[in-house]
């Protein structure tokens, strides 16, 4: 079981796409003004957020059969990944990387301010948070498969907890399994809801064989920005 390790992100870009997608763009046309608007809360994201992250790595202790569904459990840790989706995204997995990642406090205090001057810009800056704490989550995963390859494993994808049947109430124990509070700043509500409010949990597992389902080439990686084995004339895909 590794400790903890704390990273800051140097994201000085996110995919204009991205924030348009979760603004529910569906190809419409854009008046110029909209444009325009777009770019600024881009550029006021990038400049209030504080990129950051947490990944713990540990070993599987082993699987059974919970109350109804299978359950997944780390070495040293109380969390418990219960459900088939999560099962499966981690049959044969030797260890689990566990991760969180935040674009800090000054996105939301952003956001409140413009709520109360700025309608438009709010909505812009959220969808731009939330492209901007994905690429976060992505810098984390390259991280991760960089410290797989260094034991000789090979990573898959992340899986958040509320994806398929991993339970949304898993995040608790995930968030204290990595100190989040003290390290990161994030908190829990009681409906689950963290603060920062661009925040992301994940959990990625680590294989002595490549998946076959494999991961995406580096051409078509959403990691290859922060990619170390790339940077190095490598690849994770064995």
């Amino acid at each position: 079981m590794a400790e903890a390790v704390v990273e800051s992100y140097d994201i000085r870009s996110v995919e204009r796409a991205e924030v348009l997608r979760y603004l529910g763009y569906a190809g419409q046309p854009l008046t110029s003004e909209l444009d325009a608007r777009v770019d600024e809360m881009v550029g006021r994201c990038l400049e209030v957020a504080r990129p950051r992250g947490c990944v713990r790595v540990f070993d599987v202790a082993g699987r059974d059969e919970g109350e109804g569904a299978p359950v997944v459990r780390l070495s040293g840790t109380a969390l418990e990944l219960a459900g088939s989706s999560i099962d499966r995204h981690l049959e044969g997995a030797v260890a689990v990387a566990v991760l969180a990642v935040t674009a800090g406090m000054g996105v939301d205090a952003e956001l409140r301010r413009l709520s109360l001057t700025d309608r438009v810009g709010q909505l812009l800056l959220d969808a731009a948070g939330t492209a901007l704490v994905e690429r976060a989550a992505d810098a984390a995963e390259a991280s991760v498969v960089a410290r797989a390859a260094e034991r000789g494993l090979f990573a898959n994808g992340r899986f958040s907890p509320g994806y398929g049947d991993l339970p949304l109430a898993t995040q608790p124990v995930l968030l204290a399994t990595l100190d989040a509070q003290r390290l990161l700043g994030i908190t829990l509500s009681s409906s689950l809801l963290m603060t920062p409010t661009k925040s992301v949990t994940a959990v990625i597992g680590l294989f002595r064989e490549p998946r076959a389902a494999g991961r995406p080439g580096c051409a078509e990686c959403a990691c290859r920005e922060f990619c170390s084995l790339r940077a190095a004339g490598t690849t994770c895909r064995g």
